[in-house]
């Protein structure tokens, strides 16, 4: 028997991506839309025609008549915690694109009201599913690298503001870049190294290039410590040339240092680079393909009461880790 989900909010272009997989499953049935925004529902509407589902334009009708056990969130970022609320308290199970919210209120929130209703929270993380990155963690979990001693990764985005939604340089819509980005390293690397993060050594956000906002801080990098001392270096600014788009391998690269050698890879290419102690030539090593659960199927195979390795409480987890480091760069004196 498949599940109803009803999508509220969509505001941003990730959330096609969710609609469409949900379309493609066969454990979900999309029964309604809401979009309170007339010109943002109607390019959802253009780009999605032929619909046969509900539309609504209140969010407090679609939870009351709409048919429905799941709702899922693309809304912009500071609206995106009251979105989830709402469904929670309707008794509905939510899954949003990242971030969950933008502040650590609504999350204390959202955690206590999910844990009240046994209800569970699914995020659009999909780092931990790209081919190089799960050979990556393949390698460093079987101790190819030794310990791991350092990371240096950038999740640079380009700033692209003749495409980019207008609600990012609006006051208290955005909540940040750190918790926009970062929020996939803060997922992957632990995954990837089998380590926590522990501290947080220092982290800042700039305007570094002519956005038009003085309230969208563009430029950003952090200091992060892990439970062996390990330190990581981040930097998720947008950065990258428009021109290139998500074609850069700094979108997304990240380099390992460890005991016994360097381990470099991203999302754009398909193979990874290592430098190994002992080895006088660098290994160029293809990535294997990764065919198992991605981010909906860890949040359906919760529902199912089966063991998903992304779960209610990780997700919550790293959204806490995330808007601390972003309250710790919002009070920086730099």
């Amino acid at each position: 028997m498949s599940r109803k989900i009803a999508f509220a909010g969509l505001r941003h272009g990730h959330i096609n991506a969710l609609f469409q997989a949900a379309m493609d499953s066969n454990e979900l049935e999309v029964t309604a839309i809401c979009e309170e925004e007339p010109a943002a529902l109607q390019a959802f509407l253009d780009a999605h025609q032929d619909l046969q589902i509900s539309v609504y334009t209140s969010l407090d009708t679609m939870l009351q008549e709409a048919d429905c056990q799941i709702v899922a969130t693309g809304d912009y970022y500071g609206k995106r915690g009251t979105v989830i609320l709402k469904a929670l308290n309707a008794g509905k199970h939510v899954i949003a694109d990242k971030p969950v919210c933008t502040s650590l209120e609504e999350l204390d929130q959202i955690e206590k009201t999910a844990a009240e209703k046994n209800l569970s929270v699914g995020c659009m993380l999909d780092l931990r599913t790209y081919d190089p990155f799960t050979t990556a963690r393949k390698m460093i979990l079987a101790g190819e690298l030794g310990t791991i001693t350092q990371i240096q990764f950038g999740g640079q985005h380009p700033l692209l503001l003749n495409s980019r939604p207008r609600w990012y340089f609006e006051p208290g819509k955005h909540g940040g870049t750190i918790n926009d980005i970062a929020i996939h390293a803060m997922d992957f690397i632990p995954w990837m190294t089998g380590m926590e993060i522990t501290k947080f050594a220092a982290a800042r956000t700039w305007q570094a290039f002519d956005s038009g906002c003085d309230c969208f801080n563009d430029a950003a990098q952090f200091m992060l410590v892990m439970e062996n001392g390990c330190g990581i270096l981040g930097d998720v600014s947008y950065a990258e040339p428009d021109s290139h788009g998500y074609k850069m391998p700094h979108y997304w690269r990240f380099t390992v240092w460890g005991t016994k050698g360097v381990l470099e890879f991203n999302c754009i290419q398909n193979k990874l680079t290592a430098w190994i102690n002992g080895e006088t030539e660098a290994r160029e090593i293809i990535a294997e393909p990764y065919t198992g659960p991605k981010y909906l199927d860890w949040f359906l195979m919760e529902l199912d009461g089966k063991d998903a390795e992304m779960n209610t409480e990780l997700i919550l987890k790293r959204a806490r880790q995330t808007l601390e480091l972003q309250k710790l760069a919002d009070n920086s004196k730099f």
